[in-house]
């Protein structure tokens, strides 16, 4: 299936789903947009240690929520609505899972009672207490805080913030590393929606208007048939005969894309 083409069925089917929820539908659509959720779990899997198959599956969750909730009278694109939900879920079952970076229950211990005794000696002492001194506190060895002290810093999640280099200019942060999946799927579906249109705008007059009335305003086909002046079968011929030309315009732009 074309891009376009398959982009016209997506939009077919979540106004379907919208007026009639139904599972058949849904997981149609699921099938539809398998590509958006393994795009997201391959990002955060480069991220993370998970497995990007635990990922994937907890994906398809997300999916299916942002599709219960999608409403095509607000007039956004689904990826875009959707990708929030998809990396949400991940996120949320990374969290869930704890940090991925396991240490010792007696460092824990050891860096729960260290930040006590900090507190309690920077106030006797003035200043804030050295390493040796803290050890010396919790009757432990000097190693052996240090050893707890930075496994704690290593487990802490690192900062968007955080500087990884510099240009002639300006430095470059862990944040502006991370890719825009929300831009992205923005700009995959306003090309998906130029070509589309641009293949309506070829079409037969009648069918283009069916089309227009019926999937992207959801004018009913019986009010839509009133508004054209035809039956409501007639509608119906048009949309069907619609579609096949359509497949046959979106095709050879699905060739040259191929080709270059």
């Amino acid at each position: 299936m074309t891009t376009g083409l398959m982009s016209f069925r997506r939009m077919e089917l979540l106004i379907a789903y919208y007026r009639n929820p139904s599972i058949e539908v849904r997981n149609q659509l699921v099938r539809l947009n398998l590509g958006l959720v393994r795009k997201i779990a391959h990002r955060i899997s480069d991220q993370c240690a998970e497995p990007y198959e635990d990922l994937e599956q907890i994906g398809y969750l997300g999916l299916i929520r942002a599709i219960e909730r999608f409403d095509p009278n607000q007039n956004s694109a689904f990826s875009s609505f959707a990708v929030p939900y998809i990396r949400g879920e991940m996120l949320h079952f990374l969290r869930d899972k704890g940090s991925l970076v396991k240490i010792p229950r007696r460092w824990q211990e050891l860096q729960k009672e260290g930040q006590r005794v900090s507190k309690e000696l920077a106030a006797t002492l003035g200043r804030f207490p050295k390493d040796a001194e803290i050890a010396q506190a919790l009757k432990i060895s000097l190693p052996e805080w240090q050893e707890s002290k930075l496994a704690a810093h290593n487990r802490a999640p690192l900062s968007l913030d955080a500087t990884v280099g510099y240009s002639v200019d300006c430095r470059t942060t862990l944040g502006d590393m991370l890719p825009d999946t929300y831009n992205e799927a923005l700009q995959h579906w306003e090309e998906e929606r130029q070509e589309l249109q641009g293949a309506m705008n070829q079409m037969e007059e009648k069918a283009r208007t069916a089309i227009e009335f019926v999937v992207l305003r959801e004018v009913p086909r019986r009010e839509a048939a009133a508004q054209i002046g035809v039956s409501p079968m007639t509608v119906t011929r048009h949309i069907h005969r619609g579609v096949k030309e359509l497949v046959s315009l979106l095709q050879p732009q699905a060739s040259n894309r191929l080709a270059s």
